[in-house]
């Protein structure tokens, strides 16, 4: 038997200053992963996370 999709998925967060900034200081982009619950958050999860690479909190956005 098939096991069944859950509502719960796997998402990754990644930083957007990382993304965005091609004169950084290191080659790295921070990245995070989390669940959320496909039914309850039908929109893509922002979340201000810590990234080691700007050295500082700033916004995660989902990736797909």
């Amino acid at each position: 038997m098939a096991a069944k999709k859950g509502v719960r998925i796997i998402i990754t967060l990644e930083c957007t200053e990382c993304r965005s900034n091609t004169a950084k200081r290191s080659a790295g982009v921070s990245r995070y992963t989390t669940m959320k619950n496909r039914r309850n958050t039908t929109a893509r999860l922002e979340l201000s996370k810590f990234c080691r690479y700007c050295n500082k909190h700033v916004t995660h956005k989902e990736i797909k």
